[in-house]
Parts: C-alpha cells; sequence; structure tokens
C-alpha cells in the first residue's frame, strides 16, 4: 500500500522513469541522448535556479505590496500591460527561472492577465532572442513576428484571465488556523525542514509541517521561516 501511494505522489517522475526505459528498450541510442541532454538541463537548472531564488527573495522584501498592485495589478490595464511586456522582454535565462518570480508578483497582487504575459514574452520575445532573430532570418522576419507574436499574447492573456481566476491559482488558497504549507506550491527545495526541522519535514519530497503545540518555542522561529520559502508556500494564521 506505501508503494502505491509512493507512486501517487510521485506519478509525474514515474511516468518519466517508464518513458525513459521504453525509450532504452526500443531505440538505445536516442535513449542515451535523452539522458544527455536531460543531464544538462539538471545542470543548467543547478547553476541558475539558486540565484533566482535569491533575487526573488530580494525583490520580495524590497518591493512593497501596493507598489505590485498599482503597476501590475488589475486596476493597472494598458500600463500593467505594457510593463508586463518591459519586465518579459528584458528578462535574462530560460523561461522556468521565471516561475518563482511569478508567484511572488501574484502573491504581492500583479493580475493574471499580466503574469500570462510576462511568461509569453520572456518566452518569445526576449531582447537577446530578437537580436539573435534578426541576425539569422533578417530584421523584417524578426519584426513581423514580434508584432504576430505580441498581438497574440494580449489576446490569449486576455482569455486566460477569464477563465482562470485568482482564486484557482495555489497560493490564493483561504487561510487555515495555525501553520500550513502549501504543497501545491511547495517545490520541494527542503529548506524550511533543513533550517527549521522542528516545524517542518519532507514528505514524498514536499514540505509537511510537523505535529506541534499551539505554544512552542519553535514558532518564535517562524517568521524566518516564511520569509525564507522561496516560492512563498508556507502561511500562518491565528484565526
Amino acid at each position: 500500500m506505501t508503494i502505491f501511494k509512493k507512486i501517487k505522489q510521485n506519478l509525474f517522475a514515474v511516468a518519466m522513469i517508464l518513458a525513459y526505459i521504453v525509450l532504452f528498450i526500443a531505440r538505445p541510442a536516442t535513449g542515451i541522448d535523452a539522458v544527455k541532454n536531460s543531464g544538462y538541463y539538471i545542470k543548467e537548472m543547478l547553476m541558475i535556479m539558486p540565484v533566482i531564488f535569491v533575487l526573488t527573495a530580494l525583490l520580495d522584501m524590497w518591493v512593497p505590496k501596493e507598489k505590485i498592485m498599482r503597476f501590475l495589478g488589475t486596476e493597472a490595464k494598458s500600463k500593467g500591460v505594457f510593463l508586463s511586456f518591459v519586465i518579459g522582454s528584458i528578462s535574462a535565462g530560460p523561461v522556468y527561472a521565471a516561475f518563482p518570480m511569478c508567484v511572488m508578483l501574484h502573491k504581492k497582487g500583479a493580475s493574471v492577465r499580466n503574469i500570462v504575459i510576462i511568461l509569453s514574452s520572456w518566452a518569445v520575445i526576449k531582447v537577446p532572442m530578437l537580436l539573435n532573430e534578426a541576425k539569422f532570418l533578417g530584421v523584417k522576419f524578426m519584426a513581423i513576428r514580434w508584432v504576430l507574436t505580441v498581438i497574440a499574447i494580449i489576446l490569449f492573456s486576455w482569455i486566460t484571465a477569464r477563465i482562470v481566476k485568482d482564486s484557482d491559482l495555489p497560493d490564493e488558497a483561504l487561510p487555515r488556523p495555525g501553520l500550513q504549507v502549501n504543497r501545491d506550491a511547495c517545490m520541494g527545495c527542503a529548506l524550511c525542514a533543513k533550517t527549521h526541522p522542528a516545524l517542518f519535514e519532507m514528505q514524498g519530497k514536499k514540505a509537511s509541517v510537523k505535529a506541534h503545540a499551539a505554544d512552542s518555542p519553535a514558532l518564535d522561529t517562524l517568521p524566518s521561516a516564511i520569509a525564507a520559502c522561496p516560492v512563498h508556500a508556507i502561511a500562518f494564521s491565528k484565526e
């Protein structure tokens, strides 16, 4: 029963392992190439993501929520759309580096539409990408593709904002009394479990709250645990 529970908790990882096994059996050479490519991207992530987490934490501390709501919130309208395109376009690094930052921005009041624009522009219209595109495919091709892509991003962001609401995102779950870990948002970095072992533990590669008394001295360190979580998956409510 425990094995099936573990498989259910790590269904995606199990599916990937099975896919690799099938690939190795059917086409060994392709399987070897796939493992090499996966190793390259894992190495890249290990090099990039710690820097992204640090930058995200610094932005979270330095940029007040009121500023995010004013410039990237629902009421920002065209100003927010423009700024979202700028943020995504001048970014550096692969698109997966944008996810922790977007979680932080949304938690501080950025709208779903502007999050979609940031992610989309980060992926397909970054300035370094456009420069290389113009170099190899020509300025005309780059300009037309950029205009059509911007129009598509605006359209898709509007549609997404109509379908996906703020309450659908993991970090917007209604708070419950006591200490909580949003396991949907948790990325399994184990930082909280390592620095605050009296409060947190890892279960199925996700952080969970340990049983503790309501007046436990360990709760005195809770603010630092909440602030240190790179994806803001930890919450505490007294009511």
